[in-house]
């Protein structure tokens, strides 16, 4: 796994896994936001509200549980999916979730791409919280490897004490 955490758009992270799967299963599983807290490492529950928006609950720092809807905005089967939360403009986190057949069709690359609000400032008042997001989302992409390969997670870096 590789987690870059430098990108061209400074309000931007990304990381890239390989999984020992076939793209349609990664895909398949991802798209299932349900599965997400499975590996997720703040978010404690999904809930369906429509074909493309979701409420997730998250557990932030200190047990403060947040409630956030979420909005998917482009899908491509086995390839891309973008989601964004719902908010201003300026609030507005995203990501991007790629996936690309590696090596054959045994094998999936996926690369994530987080965009977050409000650029070095946010990436500094989450650090202030004890939110590293650059390391959550190298260990969120992680733990999906290990549930895509071995059906469970043993990594609870950067995750809710406890969850893992």
């Amino acid at each position: 796994m590789r987690a870059m955490s430098a990108s061209p758009d400074s309000n931007a992270i990304e990381a890239i896994v390989s999984i020992c799967r076939p793209v349609d299963e990664v895909f398949n599983f991802y798209r299932d936001f349900r599965n997400l807290p499975s590996f997720l490492g703040d978010v404690v529950a999904v809930e369906p509200r429509g074909p493309a928006v979701f409420r997730w609950t998250m557990q932030g720092p200190f047990g403060i549980r947040v409630a956030s809807t979420i909005r998917v905005t482009e899908e491509q089967p086995n390839q891309l999916i973008r989601y964004e939360t719902v908010a201003p403009p300026l609030l507005r986190t995203s990501w991007e979730i790629r996936f690309a057949s590696n090596s054959g069709a045994a094998e999936t690359e996926v690369r994530e791409t987080l965009k977050l609000p409000l650029g070095g400032p946010g990436r500094a008042a989450l650090a202030l919280i004890g939110k590293f997001p650059a390391a959550e989302v190298a260990a969120n992409l992680h733990r999906l490897k290990q549930i895509m390969e071995t059906g469970k997670v043993t990594d609870a870096a950067f995750s809710v004490r406890g969850k893992f």
